[in-house]
């Protein structure tokens, strides 16, 4: 679109041009001449036999006639006939001849470039410029085709003042120390070589989205100082049939240049998938594309000092060609961070970043549980943004925990209109969890209950864990069953009815459940064994198989004991309900009124955990 619009004003500027030229030089009013008339052979005779001329001036077969009044006509004649001859053959007498005054002027300057050379250049000019048009689209088509099998990768040349190191990345210690040795190497590659070592060719980042692989693997190229390619697996596939392998070898044919350089594929898994699935026939493009780099990665040239790092949250779907020695030989696991990373990492988002004296980063971290470090970073913007919204200079701690509901929760609908009876039973609901959990020895604190909706919910109890934990046992999975299942048996036992308000915790309570007796091998009657397989089933990525590995007498046996969890844990939630109604109506009443409730508030009316 942005070159037909650049060609249409050329060409209209030289329309412009020619226009202007032949206005100048075709008319005699821009040319300072008197104002001209066309006429003919009969009427210049008629004039000059009537003594009317006072002269003729002769151009070619220009004929320029000037009356005793100052007037002028135009007469055109033949290009080989002279004017005296012209009047005898019209019997113009010698005598009124004689009285005119006749002038002969030959062609030259501007009268002539125009009139003999311009129709020859004019045309060249307009073929010429049509021809350069077209060839210069089909040079730019050519130069298009030429490229689509160049790699489309970045190159990164971070500055010492803007480069991401170690220090740009909190946490993950550990993923940091793995790292190290790629900047050592590629740093002092002679000191390994010298003893013989050999230093792994690919690094693969594994974690879950938001933990940080990017940013990782952009500080080991700051640093180790050095060139870093940056490519997305997914733009190495196209719909023809050996595009990506030429991107791949392009890729490496650039990096091999500038060694020793990083290059970094995100979403390896999007060409990585594990080959054999017999769906795609022998020539696959993706399989194409994977065969390339594991031949780059790991073929006869084993001297290049290229390291290969590369990152996805799904390494079961992976080729196992690819995780062998000699391509990525170094699985770095980058993990959710824990209370002291998480700290560490809000201190680093918030430095440029007002914050009022009252914010405590590290009660931040506690309620922030599970969060990696992009929800992290985007809890800081939006309370940053909520901030700028109030027209306020400094980022308040409310702020921040508003924000953090925004985050997990939704933002808020206060324009919802409910009724007070839909308020009241939300009301019991959320009180019925909060109750429950407060009375259960494995259950994080309660730190808020709200009955003003957010997102789909409408309303939220909101607990966080004291200290992160990696191992959880049954006592703990059957204590949060039965806070699931809280809310649905306070709305039963006060209104001896039920809503559709429990449907999410009903369906979380199901799969919780679900994997405590097939996956944690945590029930007393079926056997010391998983049930199900645990492999997804993706296109083209995976053998497809069933994903049911037991019998239908199994199956009823399952479904038998998810049902027992179940009804353990409304007897628990029952129990304290019924053992603690008069707190339940006080929490209620309380959140009547305010809507929301803090853990102080809480812990006021129940008593410490």
């Amino acid at each position: 679109m942005k070159n037909l619009i650049k060609n249409f004003i050329i060409f209209f500027a030289v329309f412009l041009l020619l226009a202007g030229i032949f206005s100048l030089f075709g008319g005699g009013t821009l040319t300072g001449k008197p104002k001209s008339a066309n006429s003919d052979i009969g009427t210049l005779v008629q004039d000059i036999n009537n003594g009317n001329v006072a002269s003729i001036v002769v151009e070619g077969a220009k004929l320029t006639e000037t009356l005793n009044d100052k007037s002028v006509k135009i007469i055109q004649k033949e290009d080989n006939e002279s004017l005296s001859d012209l009047l005898k053959n019209y019997g113009v007498t010698p005598d009124k001849i004689e009285k005119i005054n006749i002038t002969v002027k030959n062609n030259s300057g501007s009268n002539y470039w125009l009139s003999v050379i311009l129709p020859i250049v004019l045309p060249t000019l307009i073929i010429g410029f049509l021809i350069y048009f077209m060839m210069r689209s089909v040079a730019g088509a050519n130069a298009k085709a030429m490229m689509f099998g160049q790699s489309g990768a970045k190159e990164f040349r971070e500055d010492a003042k803007n480069k991401t190191t170690f220090k740009d990345v909190a946490g993950s210690e550990e993923a940091k120390e793995e790292l190290k040795e790629v900047i050592e190497f590629l740093k002092f590659p002679k000191k390994f070589r010298e003893i013989g070592a050999r230093i792994p060719r690919g690094f693969l980042l594994l974690g879950a989205p938001g933990t940080g692989k990017t940013l990782m693997a952009r500080a080991v190229a700051g640093e180790a100082n050095v060139p870093f390619f940056h490519i997305s697996g997914s733009e190495f596939v196209e719909m023809f049939v050996g595009v990506g392998a030429s991107r791949v070898r392009d890729l490496f044919n650039r990096a091999k240049k500038t060694a020793p350089c990083i290059i970094f594929i995100d979403e390896i898994d999007a060409v990585g998938r594990r080959r054999g699935a017999g769906l795609g026939g022998s020539h696959d493009e993706r399989e194409q594309t994977l065969n390339q780099i594991l031949v780059e990665m790991d073929g006869f040239d084993g001297e290049t000092e290229i390291i290969v790092i590369a990152a996805t949250n799904r390494p079961d779907v992976l080729d196992p060609a690819l995780l062998r020695p000699g391509r990525f030989d170094r699985q770095v696991v980058l993990e959710i961070p824990d209370l002291k990373e998480r700290e560490a990492i809000l201190k680093v988002h918030s430095e440029k970043k007002p914050l009022s004296a009252d914010v405590d980063l590290k009660k931040i971290a506690e309620r922030t549980s599970g969060f990696s470090g992009a929800d992290l970073a985007n809890l800081l913007n939006e309370a940053a943004i909520a901030t700028a919204k109030l027209n306020e200079k400094e980022i308040k701690m409310q702020t921040i925990f508003d924000s953090i509901e925004k985050v997990m929760i939704g933002p808020e609908r206060k324009s919802r209109v409910i009724t007070d009876r839909e308020k009241k039973i939300t009301a019991y609901h959320e009180a019925g969890h909060a109750l429950v959990a407060h009375n259960l020895k494995n259950i994080d604190p309660v730190q808020k209950i709200s009955i003003i909706s957010r997102g789909r919910a409408a309303g939220y109890t909101l607990k966080t864990p004291i200290e992160d934990r990696r191992l959880h046992s049954k006592e703990e999975f059957i204590e949060e069953l039965a806070v699931l299942v809280a809310g649905r048996m306070a709305e039963k036992i006060i209104f001896n009815d039920v809503t559709t308000g429990a449907s999410s915790d009903l369906r979380v309570a199901t799969d919780l459940a679900k994997s405590i007796v097939t996956e944690y091998g945590m029930s007393d009657k079926l056997p010391l064994r998983t049930f199900g397989t645990s492999d997804e089933l993706v296109f083209l990525g995976r053998e497809m198989r069933e994903g049911r590995d037991y019998s239908e007498k199994t199956s009823e046996s399952i479904d038998a004991e998810v049902g027992k969890l179940f009804d353990e844990a409304v007897k628990t939630a029952v129990d304290i309900l019924n053992n603690k109604k008069a707190d339940l109506e006080k929490i209620v009443s309380a959140l009547m009124i305010k809507e929301t409730m803090e853990k102080d508030e809480f812990e006021a009316i129940v008593g410490k955990k």
